[in-house]
């Protein structure tokens, strides 16, 4: 730590930060960035940043992924200092701009590093712990959804492309199947003929997409609760973070995620099955709470599909673990022994419950 404090004495130089660092520590937010909170003193007063370093190995093109960022933060914030807001650099993440002018710092070892306004009087959880945060989530997420329907300029860079491409997950787990150089297909057998079962459900929104009946939107890409702040006080979802993902795709993605990780009151690599289960008051106040916003928008195809876009993204998901356990664990970090296998079956476990509720849950949603 510092090594790092020393580090990040130089880096904070490199921005438009006016005080002395005081001291800094490590934000276990997150798998992919490597992200500090660095107190300040400025005027007598302690104020907080965040620093974060970027992966560049899952983030090849940083400069296009800052763009984005800056491009989505400025059209929003826009629009919340036009409906005059209050708290607006507590609603959307504020960039700090480098010496000269520029959203990032690259420094000689080819690191790559941004900073941000700490955002104060929020939290966050891993998993949601009632209806009114389920609420909160989806309102949330359909509000982000909605100030960006109007971007304008020429389309978003695609930080990681194809990232919810479901034909081509699929085809990776088939193709790691086929090769099973881990001897690990025989582990896994329930779960393979699960996953082959389900083949019918993979091409869905894709081939509507292709049609021209779904259309394509500006979208979070990665919709996990923890990604909404909310206040400590009130409860009320704040700020959306985790923007790196933010890129075209398709609405019914980022709402079949939140089903994912909002409805069951599990972990996703919950060992005891019989605890993973989609729970329809969760979903309904989840549902509302998107529709509030997001139906100023959504087509009725979108509409139509909102119960099937949690089944799908879900499956989306175990199957992507499966592949990974299959592969060797390349991928996702594991904890234990078998742990992509684990988070595979909370997933594919989940689909089922998924799929008993389906139809109550679509209905749910049309009467709105």
């Amino acid at each position: 730590m510092a090594y790092q404090e020393k580090q990040l004495q130089e880096i904070s130089r490199k921005f438009q930060i006016y005080g002395e660092i005081l001291h800094a520590e490590t934000l276990k937010i997150g798998h992919i960035n490597e992200t500090y909170t660095a107190t300040y003193d400025q005027g007598g007063t302690r104020v907080r940043y965040i620093h974060q370093k970027i992966n560049r190995n899952v983030f090849k093109n940083p400069a296009a992924v800052m763009k984005n960022v800056m491009r989505v933060t400025t059209h929003i914030r826009k629009k919340q200092e036009a409906r005059y807001l209050r708290n607006a650099t507590r609603r959307s993440l504020v960039v700090i701009p480098t010496r000269d002018g520029k959203s990032f710092y690259e420094n000689g070892d080819h690191e790559v590093w941004r900073t941000f306004v700490f955002v104060e009087g929020v939290e966050t959880y891993e998993a949601v712990q009632s209806p009114e945060q389920a609420f909160q989530a989806g309102r949330a997420f359909g509000e982000f959804q909605h100030l960006l329907v109007d971007l304008p300029g020429e389309r978003l860079f695609e930080t990681i492309p194809f990232f919810h491409h479901t034909r081509r997950r699929f085809s990776a787990l088939q193709q790691a199947i086929d090769q099973d150089h881990y001897n690990r297909a025989k582990d896994a057998k329930t779960e393979i003929d699960f996953a082959l079962k389900h083949e019918p459900i993979v091409d869905v929104i894709l081939d509507a997409m292709a049609k021209g009946r779904i259309p394509e939107r500006v979208t979070h890409n990665d919709t996990k609760f923890n990604n909404v702040m909310l206040d400590v006080l009130t409860g009320e979802a704040m700020c959306i973070v985790d923007l790196d993902t933010v890129m075209p795709g398709c609405a019914l993605y980022d709402f079949g995620d939140m089903v994912r990780t909002t409805t069951s009151p599990t972990l996703e690599d919950e060992p005891d099955l019989s605890k993973v289960k989609m729970q329809m008051p969760m979903f309904k106040k989840l549902s509302d709470g998107y529709l509030s916003t997001a139906s100023q928008f959504l087509t009725k195809a979108e509409k139509s599909h909102i119960a099937f876009s949690g089944k799908l993204i879900t499956f989306e998901i175990g199957v992507r673990f499966l592949t990974d356990f299959l592969s060797g664990d390349t991928y996702f970090r594991i904890h234990r022994p078998a742990h992509n296998l684990d988070r595979c079956r909370t997933q594919f476990k989940l689909v089922e419950s998924i799929e008993r509720q389906e139809e109550a849950m679509q209905r749910y949603v049309d009467r709105r």
